[in-house]
């Protein structure tokens, strides 16, 4: 049974998947079949389609991060996991599958993410849009200790108000 489980939708990448789609089939109208343009729609489509999405779970054993409902995923065995912390990334270490400075990265929307420190020392990146409350949930399961209270999704998150300064 999973302790935590989110998807998270890649707007994107779903527009883009339609735009080749729709392109696709306004070449086979102006053009003609033509085997080479439905070969490559259909791959876009295909490799498009399998990254739409990502999908995070938590379970007493490990840590699963899957993209769309293929077979591409990351597993990380909660017993290697040494630290998890919520973290921003740069804009462009981009979506999909990325080796950054920080590490490999899973991401199909957005800059949030959460960072897992192995036991090894490596880094993994898992996007999300609820950062907090995917590390807490994997510190919870590898049985780390937390910090500070844990997040609610009902909660507002509190913006930093800016200091003025007055000349």
């Amino acid at each position: 049974m999973d302790r935590y489980r989110h998807t998270q939708f890649g707007m994107l990448i779903v527009v883009a998947l339609v735009a080749v789609i729709v392109f696709g089939l306004y070449l086979t109208t102006v053009i003609g079949f033509h085997w080479i343009i439905v070969g490559f729609t259909v791959l876009l489509a295909i490799v498009l389609g399998g990254f739409c999405s990502l999908t995070v779970s938590v379970d007493h054993e490990r840590v699963v991060a899957r993209f769309g409902p293929g077979p591409v995923r990351k597993t990380i065995r909660l017993a290697d996991i040494r630290d998890a912390r919520s973290v921003r990334n740069k804009w462009w270490y981009g979506w999909g599958i990325r080796l950054t400075p920080h590490g490999w990265l899973y991401n199909v929307s957005g800059l949030d993410a959460v960072e897992i420190e192995l036991s090894g020392g490596k880094k993994v990146r898992v996007g999300t849009d609820e950062p907090r409350e995917l590390a807490h949930a994997i510190r919870a399961a590898a049985g780390l200790p937390q910090r500070g209270r844990r997040p609610s999704s009902c909660e507002p998150v509190a913006t930093p108000k800016r200091s003025r300064r007055t000349v």
